[in-house]
C-alpha cells in the first residue's frame, strides 16, 4: 500500500462552492479520506451536495458555508467566517478549489498566517482584464496544483510566478472501484434494463457522460451519428446521460435535434449515472467530445481503467490521458466529420482489436493516473508546507 506523510494532529480545510459529481468534487472526496489514512482531521467548507454522504462516510467533516456565492459582500462576510472557522477548528493549512471561496480563504488565510494551497481545475477564460483579475486568485497559492501540464502550460503563459510554484498532480482514479472484475453481472442487467438498450451483441453500446451544456459536445455527438446512420452500415446505441443543472432549452434542443435526424430509436437520454462503473463496462466506446478543451477530464481515466476505449477531442488534458490509436482515438475538436470517422473506425474494429486497446488503456491508467497516486503526491504538498510552516 501507498505510504503516506505523515499528518497526525494536522487539521486541513478544503473550500469548494458544492459537492456534486464533477472531478474537482471527487477530488475533495479523494484527498479527504486520505488526509484521514494519514492521520489527520478533513474538514470541507462547502454548500454541500450528492458527494456529502461518501465525504462523511470517509471522515471528512462538512462544514456548511456560502462557498458557491460571488456577491462581492458576500466574499467579504466569508473572509470573517472562515477566520472564526480556522480558529474554532485549529486548522493547519486551507486548500481552495474554485475561484469566488478562494478570494475569501486567501484573505482569511494570510490574517492568520496560514499555508494556502490551490488546484487549479479549469481553463479559465481570461478574454477581458477584470476576468484575468478574477482567475489571479487560483495562482495565490504557496503551492498551486495543475491538474494537467496544459493547464500548467496556462499559467506560465498567462501569469508571471515562480515556476517552482506550481506543481503537475493529475486527477486519479479508484482502480478498485473501477475495475471490471468488479462489476457483477447484475448491476449489467439492471443498467441496461433500465437504459432500454437491445440485447443484441452485435449492436455496439455507444456512450456519452456529461451534464447537459452546450460545450460538453451533446449536440456534435448527434450531428456526427446522423452522418453514420445515412450511411446505414452499422448498429449501434447511444446513451447520453448527465445533470440537466436547469439547462432545459438546452436539453430541448437536443430533443428536437434527436428528432429532426430520425435518431429517436438510435439514442436515449438519461439523467446522471449513479453507477459509472457498470455503465462504463457494459459500453463498448465512451465518448469525451467537448468543444472547448477540458483542463483533465475524468471521464476518459474511468473508461480507461475500465478498459473501455475512448474518442475525445483532441486538445487541453485529453492529450495526456489518450493515447492515440493504443487506449482510443482523438479527433478533430468541433468537426462532426471527423467524430464520424473515429467513431465508424472503432464501430468497425473486430472485438478482439478494441478488446486489446481496452487493456491497455487500463493499463497505461493504472501506471499514470491512479488514486493512490494522486493522494500521495497531494499530501506532500501539504506536508512540505506544513515543515516550512513549523521552521519558519
Amino acid at each position: 500500500m501507498t505510504s503516506f506523510p505523515d499528518l497526525s494532529g494536522k487539521t486541513v480545510l478544503q473550500v469548494i462552492p458544492d459537492l456534486s459529481a464533477g472531478g474537482a468534487e471527487q477530488s475533495v472526496l479523494e484527498v479527504s479520506a486520505a488526509i484521514i489514512e494519514a492521520g489527520g482531521r478533513a474538514l470541507i467548507a462547502s454548500q454541500g451536495g450528492r458527494l456529502e454522504a461518501k465525504i462523511c462516510q470517509a471522515g471528512g467533516e462538512i462544514l456548511k458555508f456560502k462557498a458557491a456565492s460571488k456577491n462581492p459582500f458576500t466574499l467579504y462576510r466569508n473572509i470573517h467566517r472562515l477566520k472564526k472557522i480556522f480558529a474554532d477548528f485549529k486548522v493547519d493549512l486551507i486548500h481552495a478549489r474554485s475561484r469566488a471561496p478562494a478570494w475569501s480563504a486567501y484573505y482569511a488565510a494570510r490574517q492568520r498566517r496560514l499555508p494556502f494551497v490551490t488546484t487549479h481545475h479549469g481553463s479559465y477564460s481570461a478574454r477581458f482584464y477584470p476576468k484575468k483579475v478574477y482567475n489571479s486568485i487560483m495562482v495565490k497559492g504557496d503551492t498551486v496544483i495543475a491538474n494537467s501540464d496544459w493547464v500548467r502550460g496556462l499559467i506560465e503563459t498567462h501569469y508571471d510566478i515562480p515556476a517552482e510554484k506550481i506543481v503537475t498532480i493529475p486527477r486519479g482514479v479508484d482502480l478498485t472501484e473501477f475495475d471490471p472484475a468488479a462489476i457483477s453481472s447484475e448491476r449489467i442487467t439492471a443498467l441496461r434494463q433500465y437504459w432500454g438498450l437491445p440485447n443484441d451483441s452485435s449492436c455496439r453500446i455507444i456512450f456519452l457522460p456529461a451534464r447537459y451544456t452546450s460545450w460538453k459536445g451533446q449536440s456534435l455527438v448527434l450531428q456526427a451519428l446522423a452522418s453514420l446512420k445515412a450511411q446505414n452500415q452499422h448498429k449501434f446505441h447511444v446513451i447520453m446521460a448527465g445533470d440537466m443543472q436547469g439547462r432545459t432549452q438546452y436539453f430541448a434542443k437536443l430533443e428536437k435535434m434527436h428528432s429532426d435526424c430520425g435518431l429517436t430509436s438510435l439514442v436515449n437520454m438519461h439523467p446522471h449515472c449513479t453507477d459509472m462503473p457498470a455503465a462504463l463496462k457494459l459500453a463498448d466506446i465512451v465518448l469525451a467530445p467537448s468543444l472547448r478543451p477540458e483542463a483533465f477530464g475524468r471521464t476518459a481515466i474511468e473508461a480507461g481503467a475500465m478498459e473501455c476505449p475512448v474518442i475525445t477531442a483532441d486538445h487541453g488534458g485529453a492529450r495526456e490521458t489518450v493515447l492515440e490509436g493504443r487506449t482510443g482515438l482523438r479527433f478533430t475538436p468541433g468537426c462532426a466529420q471527423s467524430l464520424a470517422i473515429a467513431l465508424e473506425t472503432l464501430i468497425q474494429m473486430s472485438p478482439d482489436t478494441r478488446r486489446q486497446m481496452g487493456q491497455a488503456a487500463r493499463t497505461f491508467i493504472t501506471q499514470e493516473f491512479s488514486i493512490r497516486r494522486l493522494q500521495k503526491r497531494v499530501l506532500k504538498v501539504y506536508a512540505d508546507l506544513l515543515t516550512v510552516q513549523s521552521v519558519s
